[in-house]
């Protein structure tokens, strides 16, 4: 097994083809799998595969932008469209690859890492190196048409990484905060 990193625009197409594959597997939808970019290039999206071979067994994307908070500005990315084959599932894949995305975030000098995921999957992240931050509502979208993670019918608890000194000192001022992440149209929430 070996993890690969890539500019999203830069995976190779049959890679790309078997994620949205496994994609497909957790949110199906139209048109089916597609070789498309699927992330705002302006959140700079960075592609995590974990390959069996030629095979892409969980898959991943980083996601990267400047983050305003409590009079702040921080460098923040997040994990967006985590997944692992189906029939691949228990065998700590999926656990593999979020690891390596958190050390990826931190060597990629970010003040702090920040998603959102469903209630079900907390402690899959926290065995992962991640921490929950308890009352934090992500905002996603923009700011004129704003899409907060606890919108009816969309609970979601927001998981958090704090890598250098300067966000750890200032911890306290995301919990139980509304996080204005604002991605924009295309991601709405990464």
């Amino acid at each position: 097994m070996r993890t690969v990193t890539l500019a999203e625009a830069e995976v190779p197409r049959e890679l790309k083809l078997q994620v949205a594959e496994l994609q497909d597997q957790v949110w199906p939808g139209p048109p089916g799998p597609s070789a498309e970019p699927v992330h705002d290039p302006v959140l700079r999206p960075r592609s995590m595969l974990l390959l069996d071979g030629d095979r892409v067994v969980a898959a991943l994307d980083v996601l990267s932008k400047s983050l305003d908070h409590a009079g702040r500005t921080y460098a923040a990315s997040g994990l967006s469209a985590v997944v692992t084959d189906r029939a691949l599932r228990g065998r700590g894949y999926g656990r593999r690859l979020v690891v390596a995305a958190r050390a990826v975030i931190e060597e990629s000098g970010a003040d702090l890492g920040l998603f959102t995921c469903d209630r079900e999957l907390r402690t899959f992240y926290e065995g992962a190196g991640w921490e929950l931050l308890p009352g934090a509502v992500l905002v996603g979208g923009t700011v004129e048409r704003p899409f907060p993670s606890d919108r009816e019918g969309f609970d979601k608890l927001t998981m958090a990484a704090f890598l250098t000194g300067r966000a750890r000192r200032h911890r306290a001022d995301f919990a139980g905060a509304r996080i204005g992440l604002y991605p924009g149209e295309v991601d709405k929430l990464w």
